[in-house]
């Protein structure tokens, strides 16, 4: 899809206020009031039989909801919901109405972008979503028009996975294998790369299938990424214990360390755990790698273990079996710390995914899957969090010596 098709939704700030953008917006303005008031009216239809005691018509109009701004392409429209009242006696009988057009706390447009892959995968559940997006009547709706819009997205998934990646440089690699509720015929997960930018950015870097975590996967995805121009790896990979990530990382980009995400981490330790044990585990967790040095992390990491291995042992040998990888984040710069310990870039965009995936059964193409999975990405990397201090990146990758998260040099001055 071009960018001249997408609606960027911007904040009411960055709209110059000329004639021009005053005439558009009013327009809209009015389209959307003539389009609310079609709905009220064919609803109060529906129910024009219904009368009172008194042989009233039960269900009638009764004003407006307060007025609010609906962040648009072309800036802020006012507008107003209508609403109905029932006149019934009884409030469990009452006949209540909700706009679909305009629904309660909504706030800003959904972009094309964003509400075309919701369902993704079939050309009918295309058609589903186009027509909540323009309406049941909306020309253009043909199978014909779908599949050539499946189609474009294919198309620019392929050439993103071929693009040229000889200047990219990213300091940090967030990775994950993620298992959709779908089937993808020949391929088990999605294997994903986030990676951060020199000028502290994240953007997405890979996604692709893979046979579950293997090796073989992740190493074939690394080795492509280099064959394409990233002659240097990450100086930090965060990611879960997949043991297959972690041995094709040490091969192909051998200078990467290896932080374990903690999110992981404290799922499998309480895991081992009863739940009646589990909130006061998952605190005494916390304290470890919210510690302020590694030291008092030590200290912390020792005593979960004194207080755990004697009755839970696999608790305590889950924690103690990645002891080191836990705490490489000791050694980045403190700034980058609420970004390194989890793979949250990667499990806060994909919850979207798997919620979209839920309502999809049965097995289709991996293509498919992961063109969706794709544009859903390209969406969500609008809203990542730009990493603090990002000018602390140049000095990681200078090689810089930090301590407790403080540079070196700092220290001793």
């Amino acid at each position: 899809m071009s960018k001249d098709n997408v609606i960027e939704i911007k904040k009411p700030d960055t709209f110059v206020d000329d004639p021009i953008s005053q005439i558009l917006r009013q327009g809209a303005r009015n389209l959307l009031a003539q389009a609310l008031e079609t709905e009220i009216e064919t609803f109060l239809n529906q129910y024009k039989e219904l009368r009172d005691q008194q042989g009233h018509q039960r269900v009638v109009r009764n004003g407006y909801l307060p007025e609010r701004q609906i962040q648009t392409g072309i800036g802020p429209i006012p507008a107003s919901a209508p609403r109905i009242r029932d006149r019934h006696q009884k409030a469990s009988k009452r006949v209540h109405f909700c706009s679909a057009i305009l629904p309660p706390y909504l706030r800003k447009t959904r972009s094309m972008e964003q509400l075309l892959p919701l369902k993704g995968v079939s050309t009918g559940d295309f058609g589903d979503a186009l027509s909540a997006l323009v309406g049941q009547e909306a020309p253009g709706l043909s199978a014909a028009t779908i599949s050539r819009l499946k189609t474009v997205w294919q198309h620019e998934y392929e050439q993103w996975q071929r693009r040229d990646l000889s200047g990219k440089r990213h300091v940090y690699f967030w990775v994950d294998g993620v298992y959709c509720n779908v089937r993808m015929d020949d391929k088990q997960c999605l294997l994903v790369i986030v990676g951060a930018t020199v000028e502290g950015e994240k953007e997405l870097v890979a996604i692709e299938g893979g046979f579950r975590e293997s090796e073989l996967s992740w190493s074939q995805l690394l080795i492509d990424l280099k064959s394409r121009g990233l002659a240097n790896g990450p100086r930090l990979a965060v990611g879960d214990g997949a043991l297959g990530f972690w041995k094709a990382i040490g091969k192909v980009f051998p200078m990467s360390k290896c932080q374990r995400c903690w999110v992981h981490k404290t799922a499998n330790v309480l895991n081992n755990l009863p739940k009646s044990l589990q909130s006061k585990a998952k605190s005494h967790l916390h304290q470890i790698w919210q510690a302020e040095n590694r030291e008092e992390a030590e200290r912390y990491f020792k005593s979960f273990v004194n207080a755990y291995e004697a009755k839970y042992p696999k608790a305590a040998q889950c924690l103690q079996k990645d002891h080191s990888s836990l705490l490489i984040f000791y050694d980045f710069p403190a700034e980058h710390w609420r970004h390194i310990r989890t793979t949250n870039p990667i499990e806060s965009t994909f919850a979207t995914v798997r919620l979209r995936t839920n309502k999809v059964r049965g097995c289709f193409s991996a293509n498919t899957v992961l063109t969706m999975a794709f544009k859903l990405c390209e969406c969500a990397q609008k809203r990542w969090i730009r990493l603090h201090r990002p000018e602390r990146l140049a000095e990681v990758i200078k090689g810089v010596k930090f301590v407790n998260g403080i540079e070196e040099n700092r220290i001793a001055a």
